[in-house]
């Protein structure tokens, strides 16, 4: 009969460790970054990588295999056909982790753990598309400056003379 590993079980059973571990993918999974305490990070990082790894796969065994560690088949499918496809050429370390500091109740020190291309790729779109609103404002502007400014006839305005009245 397969026995958890020896030491720490994050706070009870290794049934709880099981569960609180395939919540924590989830979520991750769900949202690309989680800020959790490094203890959590650490031990949920082998797990994800995992999963990503059965994901990417693709097969129905390997997607059964993963609904048994996330049960939310909306997550699962996410995984498969938007995560997995991301990483497809890289053969590992789909996850980093980032220390933040101290939780400020209990001083535990916290981690974000984060999808490692997932994140990137939407601040490098946001910012192409900063880039490209910008780059077309300033083409506007030299259209604009270089515009051959056609000659119109000014109109003449009369200098309107106050007329005297005599008194």
């Amino acid at each position: 009969m397969p026995k958890p590993a020896k030491g720490a079980r994050l706070g009870g059973s290794a049934a709880h460790e099981r569960l609180l571990l395939a919540n924590l993918a989830k979520s991750l999974f769900e949202h690309g970054r989680i800020t959790t305490t490094e203890a959590k990070a650490r031990r949920l990082r082998p797990v994800a990588e995992r999963l990503i790894t059965k994901a990417k796969k693709g097969d129905i065994h390997n997607r059964r295999l993963v609904l048994q560690t996330i049960t939310d088949k909306s997550i699962v499918h996410t995984l498969f056909t938007e995560i997995a496809p991301r990483y497809a050429e890289r053969p590992g370390g789909y996850t980093r982790i980032t220390k933040v500091g101290n939780r400020r109740g209990d001083n535990a020190p916290m981690a974000v753990i984060e999808l490692v291309e997932g994140e990137i790729a939407k601040k490098a779109t946001v910012a192409e598309a900063e880039a490209a609103a910008k780059r077309a404002v300033k083409e506007d502007a030299l259209k604009k400056e270089d515009a051959p400014v056609e000659d119109a006839p000014a109109e003449v305005v009369e200098d309107a003379k106050p007329e005297s009245k005599d008194a």
